[in-house]
């Protein structure tokens, strides 16, 4: 059975259809799975052609079905890890054990990374973590997966096998847990977010009674997950080119709300699609946490901590927040200090700081968030005059002091638009000698 060229989508803008016309007719000639790395992968893999032992799933199949752009590489396989380590052994493959006791490997050939699980079938399940045992039966394989989208199998010759009738769901756009909805969510909670991701992704909403029961009554199962698995699926759903579509459906909103209520702030995301409409590049992870959290209180405090997020975006969020109330305060924050502020805190972090306090106004206006964004990106700032040997020339010797020398100059100089008069510099190293 092969899927063919067939492009799924619905009234895709003009640079899409292009796009899709694009990837169909490298589909057509240029399967991925025609690249040399994935030749070799499966050559030494498949040593018996009429009987494989291995076969690309999951979200790789999805996209070349759909004629997306193809990522992460998932592969399953008939194989133990064991069995797949010896084939690769004195090989130019690396083999990396990331998670070898669920039967997960990481091959890695020229940077290209592959992750290759064996068929398994479950013992028993406490809604976070899965006991498994090792099978080579494909069907048992599928029958374990969320959803009949992820149970879509492709040989690496093309040919598909579908045993949950996945293809004809992504057709339709339609997210189908595979067997009972209650029994799949029990085995994993966390399918309840992803449940949400992909209905936004394909935005489709269309689920039915079963489906949002078995979600709203297994709720409170997400408690038992780990911080570290909840936060990785919402950076996922919050960088979806369509997040916004979340406000078409009302019950996924108030389950959103409900797991991160942290998150206070998403009428603020109802713009999106006009930003992506105009390309303006601001729609990022640490920008979209900023704009859900910040509001001049420790929200976005209690999110840091209680997500352990990266230092990095944990360092933005309180920058955010600790100048969101002076935003609020200063007309001239982004007019006439708009320079000195950049000269303070670099181009970034005004950008995001604008485009916080742009989205939270009442009046969402595309212009101004466009044109200030250009403003600021041709922003000049000149080189600061003095140096510390100039200082130690003009009589302060001390090194501390001449770091706060520094530090005063360079105030009154970005106070002064940029301009040290011989007066103020003086003065300063008087007070600093």
């Amino acid at each position: 059975m092969v899927f063919g060229t067939t492009i799924l989508g619905s009234n895709p803008s003009a640079p899409a259809k292009i796009m899709n016309i694009f990837l169909a007719v490298k589909k057509l000639f240029f399967p991925f799975y025609r690249s040399k790395n994935i030749k070799q992968i499966f050559t030494m893999l498949n040593s018996e052609e009429d009987k494989p032992t291995a076969m690309f799933v999951g979200g790789c199949v999805r996209k070349f079905l759909l004629n997306e752009k193809i990522g992460d590489i998932d592969i399953a396989t008939t194989l133990t890890p064991e069995e797949v380590i010896k084939k690769f052994k004195n090989s130019n493959v690396i083999v990396k054990k990331t998670g070898i006791e669920h039967g997960t490997l990481t091959l890695i050939l020229e940077n290209q990374n592959f992750e290759i699980t064996t068929l398994r079938k479950d013992i028993s399940t406490d809604g976070r973590h899965a006991k498994v045992s090792f099978t080579d039966n494909w069907d048992e394989d599928s029958s374990r997966r969320d959803f009949s989208i992820n149970a879509i199998y492709l040989s690496h010759s093309g040919k598909l096998f579908d045993p949950q009738s996945g293809v004809s769901d992504l057709k339709e756009k339609k997210i189908r847990f595979i067997g009972d909805p209650d029994k799949r969510i029990k085995e994993d909670y966390l399918r309840i977010l992803r449940f949400i991701r992909f209905s936004i992704e394909y935005s489709n909403f269309n689920f039915d009674k079963d489906t949002l029961t078995a979600i709203k009554v297994n709720l409170n199962g997400i408690t038992k997950l780990s911080k570290e698995r909840i936060y990785n699926e919402l950076n996922k759903i919050l960088i979806l080119k369509n997040f916004e579509e979340i406000h078409k459906n009302k019950d996924f909103l108030h389950i959103f709300k409900l797991v991160f209520p942290e998150l206070k702030y998403l009428d603020r995301t109802k713009n999106f699609s006009i930003i992506r409409n105009f390309k303006v590049q601001i729609l990022k992870i640490e920008n979209i946490l900023a704009l859900l959290l910040v509001d001049g209180s420790n929200n976005h405090d209690y999110f840091s901590h209680k997500y352990n997020i990266s230092n990095e975006i944990k360092d933005h969020l309180n920058f955010c927040g600790s100048n969101f109330k002076e935003v609020q305060k200063d007309n001239n924050y982004f007019k006439k200090n708009l320079k000195k502020n950049v000269f303070y805190h670099s181009k970034n972090k005004i950008k995001s700081l604008f485009f916080i306090y742009n989205m939270s106004k009442k009046n969402f206006k595309i212009n101004e968030l466009i044109s200030t964004l250009s403003e600021i990106d041709k922003i000049s700032i000149p080189k600061f005059p003095i140096t510390g040997n100039y200082l130690i020339d003009n009589g302060i010797k001390n090194g501390k002091r001449i770091g706060q020398a520094i530090k005063e100059i360079q105030k009154k100089w970005a106070e002064n638009d940029f301009n040290l008069n011989d007066y103020d510099l003086t003065k300063i190293i008087k007070k600093f000698k």
